[in-house]
């Protein structure tokens, strides 16, 4: 068995990133000593799955010379946010159009989906699914990654999709405790507020939390958002009362950590600190963030071994962060189950449910004018952190940006594809600049919109089967491409 010095101790309880798709050798080496695992983001995954598989075999072999498990960990989920099919787009439903669909049969067979995919290629924890509800439609960062702005909704659809992920023996992370769903900042770049009553909080965030606990799910991931009734001054990652009150809930599983080096979490005091503060809260198992050098992971090292030395942190703590970590790698061993099979009609099924959230939230059908001959403009807007640069929509003839001046336009039909045009005025101004435009497609949530007076189509964020079915619905009335 390998020593168990504070300094593995502290190693143990952090997962870090790296750039590129192969193993750096200062990262082997800390694997070895006890680095708890890796997180993998689009640049270790662009090379294609056989690459991610191979990656994922190196980190476990230079953890097991160390005598160690790692954690091997992934954003997967489904919709606008893949990192595995970041070059094509997600070939599952997002959770917003699976909420809106309201087939738990199928958001349990995209859980498994989602998880065997990860089982063929290594991974063992995916942070996923998103829990949070999506009640301020105006929500930068949550949007589309969430079931439903209804909590029942939110809250069945997230136990039936960790059941489903489960299935297949990767462990489900639900997330962001006690729920990002009602702010109106995004915690990567700001510190958010969720100024809602403990009553509140009960009837609405943690109702999903709830549903994920009884459905088995493995781990919950903190969020950094301040929570007056719970905490007037720091954010939940970093905050006792916060994550007591999920142990209150009778979650005994770890408690992972949103990156640290998010603005929300680190920007006022650095990565360190707030790491040593995240485990004194109760937190178990670190996100450092992506693409970070060996150095960070020692300095990290270094302050929590400083605070347990000093008193700040007890060992015992440290001790059962490390123990919960344990337990979570020993339910996961030998428990992959990546040659499982599917429904033979999940695609089918998939394009028959984003049809059902489609026709949920877009205007009449019927009023769709005839598209002969129409092309495809997309308002390019950023996406926020989360999702990433990652393709959406139809393939477009023509680009343009918000501010930017028009390019020459075809005398022809336009569809107009945008994402949270609801939110972003700047986009409603360009689509009302551009007089061919005869149907907006919204990919992102379908809030409430008063730009020009065209049909509107809402898939409920990007996917393959999405595009099926407006393609479809495009085709019906004429579009022929």
């Amino acid at each position: 068995m390998p020593d168990t010095t504070v300094e593995t101790l502290a190693l143990r309880v952090q997962v870090s990133a790296f750039a590129g798709p192969t193993l750096p050798p200062g990262y082997a080496e800390l694997l070895r000593e006890g680095l708890g695992g890796i997180c993998l983001f689009g640049p270790n995954t662009e090379a294609g799955e056989d690459s991610v598989r191979s990656l994922a075999a190196e980190i476990r072999a230079a953890s097991a010379e160390g005598g160690w498990a790692p954690v091997i960990t992934i954003d997967e989920e489904g919709g606008d946010v893949t990192r595995l099919e970041a070059l094509t787009g997600s070939s599952v439903l997002g959770a917003a159009a699976l909420g809106a669909a309201d087939d738990l049969a199928l958001t349990e067979e995209t859980g498994r989906a989602v998880g065997l995919r990860l089982a063929r290629a290594g991974i063992n924890l995916n942070l996923a699914p998103v829990a949070d509800v999506n009640s301020n439609p105006d929500n930068p960062v949550i949007a589309t990654r969430s079931f439903s702005h209804d909590a029942g909704v939110a809250a069945k659809h997230v136990a039936a999709w960790v059941k489903g992920l489960e299935s297949t023996g990767v462990a489900a992370c639900v997330k962001h405790f006690p729920g990002h769903g009602d702010t109106g900042q995004d915690s990567h770049v700001a510190l958010p507020v969720l100024d809602a009553s403990l009553d509140t909080l009960r009837d609405r965030e943690l109702v999903p939390f709830l549903a994920a606990a009884e459905a088995g799910a493995a781990s919950v991931m903190t969020s950094h958002i301040v929570v007056p009734a719970l905490d007037p001054e720091l954010p939940g990652t970093l905050s006792a009362p916060v994550l007591g009150l999920l142990r209150e809930l009778g979650y005994d599983g770890p408690i992972v950590s949103d990156a640290l080096d998010m603005a929300g979490a680190s920007a006022s005091r650095g990565i360190p600190a707030a790491a040593v503060l995240s485990l004194e809260a109760g937190a178990d198992l670190l996100l450092l963030g992506p693409d970070k050098p060996t150095s960070l992971v020692h300095e990290t090292t270094a302050a929590i071994v400083a605070a347990v030395d000093s008193g700040e942190l007890p060992l015992e703590r440290l001790q059962d962060a490390v123990a919960r970590i344990d337990r979570l790698l020993a339910d996961l061993t030998d428990a992959q189950r990546p040659d499982g099979a599917l429904d033979p009609r999940f695609e089918e099924r998939s394009v028959e449910g984003a049809r059902r959230a489609l026709a949920t939230a877009s205007d009449d059908l019927s009023e769709i004018p005839h598209l002969a001959g129409a092309r495809v403009v997309t308002v390019d807007t950023e996406a926020n952190i989360a999702v990433g640069d990652v393709p959406w929509g139809l393939p477009p003839d023509i680009v343009i940006r918000p501010g930017d001046p028009l390019p020459d336009l075809p005398d022809a039909p336009l569809i107009v594809q945008v994402r949270d045009a609801h939110r972003r005025p700047e986009v409603g101004r360009t689509v009302a600049e551009l007089p061919g435009a005869v149907v907006l497609v919204e990919w992102g949530w379908p809030g409430a919109y008063d730009g020009p007076g065209v049909p509107r189509l809402c898939p409920q964020g990007f996917s393959l089967p999405g595009m099926a079915a407006v393609t479809e619905v495009l085709r019906r009335s004429g579009w022929n491409r």
